[in-house]
């Protein structure tokens, strides 16, 4: 059993930047797909960045594109999001995931198998 805690959230004005974790604990995220997913009021929750289990492919979401970026750190069983230029647009809660049914990154999020609960990022002026 994987229990995943996400920190870094807050409120920021439009155009800063925020680093968001995600903390594993339980099993170690070697080989783990991992994600990260946000959900909006009145919006479906969708795959912002998405990582492979050896790291070594990713996926962004077009609206996020070249602002974030999305790393891991398997030796601190960590997953990171680093989020610049942010945009009232961006205003939701942020949640990770992780499975280990996959080895290439996975944007569904029904292929997911443990979630953690989620921080809020705020972009306001």
């Amino acid at each position: 059993q994987v229990q995943l805690v996400e920190s870094g959230g807050g409120s920021v004005q439009p155009g800063g930047s925020l680093r968001l974790s995600c903390a594993a604990s339980g099993s170690t995220l070697d080989y783990y797909a991992m994600g990260w997913f946000r959900q909006a009021p009145g919006k479906e929750r969708e795959c912002v960045a998405a990582v492979s289990g050896s790291g070594s492919s990713t996926y962004y979401a077009y609206s996020v594109k070249g602002r974030f970026t999305i790393s891991r750190d398997n030796t601190e069983n960590t997953v990171f999001l680093q989020m610049n230029a942010l945009k009232p647009e961006d205003t939701a809660v942020y949640y990770c995931a992780a499975t280990s049914r996959y080895s290439d990154y996975v944007i569904r999020p029904s292929r997911y198998d443990y979630w953690g609960q989620g921080t809020q990022v705020t972009v306001s002026s």
